[in-house]
């Protein structure tokens, strides 16, 4: 799904908002997603999920919220500290628990949203379960795969859109060499050796390049040299 109602902790113009769920909707469209097989929809269009929301939220603890580290850290780099931003965790459990999933691929960054998930479903579980039926909610568990589960942006940072520190998949060349060139690296020399397994390049690099090119490109690091 299209994620237009978590959109609203960060931006608020109606027109810009529907631009950018368009172009998201053509970005999977584009990187093959398709229709025919999956469901691809906008998170509005789907009133009960702001509605379980809700619900979620009356058992909710507040000090499990403010434990949140994507919370704090967007109030560290000066987001307003609006209801919406703090109960944002609400409204992820209740986009994983509505559709009972069993398994939810995440980021390393995201796996505490999915033990806040875990944590609300229990908590519903006990509150209105039955011995007939003890399990209202499933208790979805985490995927998360080595290779990605920390995307670093070119300032060496968690890639995220709101850092503004990506590399856009269809940005233009001009704007995606220009990303490209500003990648955050070390203050040793060009010619120097280096450590592939700290290199925001070399990372980067191995998320698009195959298995013989991205050793290609480390042995190049740990010798050193241009190319």
């Amino acid at each position: 799904f299209i994620a237009d109602y978590h959109a609203l902790t960060s931006l608020r113009d109606p027109i810009a908002l529907r631009e950018n769920s368009r172009r998201v909707a053509l970005d999977f469209l584009a990187c093959g997603l398709n229709p025919e097989k999956a469901a691809l929809f906008l998170q509005s269009d789907v009133p009960q999920v702001t509605e379980l929301a809700w619900i979620l939220s009356t058992v909710t603890p507040v000090s499990r919220l403010e434990l949140a580290h994507s919370y704090k850290d967007k109030i560290a780099r000066g987001a307003t500290a609006a209801a919406g931003l703090f109960t944002y965790p609400v409204l992820m459990a209740a986009d994983i628990l509505i559709y009972d999933s069993d398994i939810v691929p995440v980021g390393k960054d995201q796996k505490q949203h999915l033990e806040i998930t875990r944590d609300i479903a229990t908590r519903i579980n006990e509150t209105f379960g039955s011995k007939r039926a003890a399990q209202v909610l499933k208790l979805p568990e985490a995927r998360i795969q080595p290779q990605t589960e920390v995307v670093p942006g070119i300032d060496g940072q968690k890639m995220s859109k709101s850092y503004g520190n990506t590399i856009d998949i269809f940005g233009h060349e001009k704007e995606m060499r220009k990303r490209v060139m500003s990648i955050v690296t070390d203050s040793t020399a060009v010619e120097a050796p280096k450590n592939p397994e700290t290199s925001t390049i070399v990372q980067l690099y191995s998320l698009v390049a195959s298995k013989d090119e991205v050793e290609e490109m480390r042995e190049q690091f740990r010798k050193g040299g241009r190319g």
